[in-house]
């Protein structure tokens, strides 16, 4: 295939999508009828849409070790947990996201 039909493959499929992505958006949309159609208007205010049903393949955006740090804290103080790392002279714990508050 010379190189001036691929471009214009590539332009045809810009307009006029096919394959995988656009199964998944059909499907996503079928989703997003169903769920609408059966959606308790006073348990969920907001409409579904066909974005809600999309798969994602990018997977999770990667954390740094202070916001997972961060994460725990909470859910140790949410349970009543007790911090039991060894205080520094200025009474914070190690790497804990609470010092330089």
């Amino acid at each position: 295939m010379p190189y001036s039909e691929f471009i214009e493959w590539i332009a045809y499929s810009r307009i006029e999508p096919w394959g995988d992505e656009r199964a998944d958006w059909r499907s996503a949309l079928v989703a997003s009828v169903i769920a609408e159609v059966n959606r308790g208007r006073t348990k969920r205010k907001k409409p579904y849409t066909p974005k809600d049903f999309l798969l994602n393949f990018e997977g999770p955006k990667r954390q740094t070790w202070q916001s997972q740090l961060q994460f725990v804290e909470m859910l140790n103080a949410a349970f009543g947990g007790e911090d039991r790392r060894r205080r520094t002279a200025d009474g914070d714990a190690p790497g804990s996201t609470e010092a330089g508050r």
